[in-house]
Formats: C-alpha cells, sequence, structure tokens
C-alpha cells in the first residue's frame, strides 16, 4: 500500500513539472529593432542596444541581401576589406580606394581629411555611383539582361567596373564586345567586377552628370 502511494505521489509530481513546462506566460512587448540610416541604407540589429552585440563590431561583410547597401558593403570589403584609413601601394585611399583624380572628380581636394571622415567616404561613393550612371546611362539600356563573354550584364554589374577601370573602360567593353580584358594594377579584370557585383537593386542610384560633394 506504502509503495503504491509512493508512485502515484511521484506520478502526480512528474506530471505537475511537465505541465509547467508548457504554461503560456508573458512577454513584455518592447520595440525590437535598432535601425541606423545613413544615405538611405538600413542597418538592423537585433535588440535596442547596438552594444549588447559587440561581435557586430568585427564584421567585415553584412548579409544584406541585393538592395544598394549589399552592393557598397561588398565592394568595399573587396577594395579595402571595409577599411576607411587603410591607402594601398599605390596611392589609392579609403574603404572604396579612390584615387586622386577620381576623389577631384567628385568635389574631394583633401584627401587627409577625405581619409579621416568615414562620412565622407561614403557620400564620395554615391556621387562616383551617380556620375558613372549618367555616362554609362546608354550602355546600361543597350546591354543590361544581355550576356556578353559569359557573363550576364547588369546595371550593378557595369557599375562595379567603372569603380574599379573607369567609366571609358567599360565603353571599350561593349565596344570590343568583352574581347579586351582591362585589368587593375593589381590584375583584377573588370570582367570579374562585372560578374561578381551583377544582380544588385541600385535604383536608389540616380543619374548625375554633375554629382560632386563639398569636403
Amino acid at each position: 500500500m506504502i509503495k503504491k502511494w509512493y508512485f502515484y505521489a511521484g506520478l502526480v509530481v512528474i506530471i505537475t513539472f511537465l505541465s509547467l513546462g508548457f504554461k503560456p506566460f508573458n512577454r513584455e512587448t518592447k520595440s525590437w529593432f535598432l535601425t541606423e540610416k545613413t544615405d538611405g541604407s538600413e542597418y538592423i540589429f537585433p535588440s535596442q542596444e547596438e552594444d549588447d552585440y559587440p561581435a557586430l563590431h568585427k564584421l567585415n561583410v553584412p548579409f544584406t541581401g541585393n538592395r544598394f547597401i549589399g552592393f557598397k558593403e561588398a565592394v568595399a570589403f573587396k577594395e579595402s576589406q571595409g577599411k576607411y584609413r587603410k591607402v594601398n601601394s599605390i596611392g589609392y585611399m579609403g574603404k572604396y580606394q579612390f584615387g586622386s583624380k577620381t576623389l577631384r572628380s567628385v568635389g574631394v581636394n583633401n584627401q587627409k581629411a577625405f581619409l579621416k571622415n568615414p562620412a565622407l567616404q561614403e557620400k564620395a561613393f554615391i556621387a562616383l555611383l551617380s556620375k558613372n550612371k549618367w555616362i554609362l546611362r546608354n550602355e546600361i539600356e543597350k546591354y543590361e539582361g544581355k550576356v556578353i563573354n559569359g557573363v550576364e550584364i547588369t546595371e550593378s554589374g557595369i557599375l562595379a567596373a567603372a569603380h574599379l577601370g573607369g567609366a571609358g573602360s567599360v565603353k571599350n567593353f561593349f565596344k570590343n564586345k568583352g574581347n579586351r580584358h582591362f585589368r587593375d594594377a593589381y590584375g583584377t579584370s573588370l570582367r570579374s567586377y562585372m560578374k561578381a557585383f551583377g544582380g544588385y537593386d541600385l535604383s536608389y542610384i540616380e543619374a548625375d552628370s554633375n554629382a560632386t560633394i563639398n569636403d
């Protein structure tokens, strides 16, 4: 009789314990995402406190899909691993590795100040995209969606290639049907940029022949 009592008592305890595991609870509703907007881009962190996630600061290439921010961070990682203060062996500088001539074309004349100013570098990148989008507007309209020398042509691929080698080199690429391969000083080809950075949505970027910034 005592053994049966222990058995049933133990069974009740086990059932009670298991039932508590499925008991609903109330969670305080909070604003869950911290969103930081810079130049039309959005960074989303799963907390109101960005510092709650220190690992985020160590990431070089956030996964951002095919939006503009994904494009610019992918290009930046390829160019400099996303480092604003980087200067390469031939003098190209910043997160997006601008040359001095290209900087002047978008209105930046103080290179030292440029290296110390991340916001200025972001604006310079957008200004250059706008300028190249204007210069290459006919090529974008004519060749987007076509396959040339094994590469599917997209607007973002064209603009990435222009960032690498200049708009004139992109025009020559199409003029020669992709058969002449421009390469930069480190051997990176125009074709590789056109392929690697294709398929991003750059509708955010407006074509502007006079795109400049004030440093």
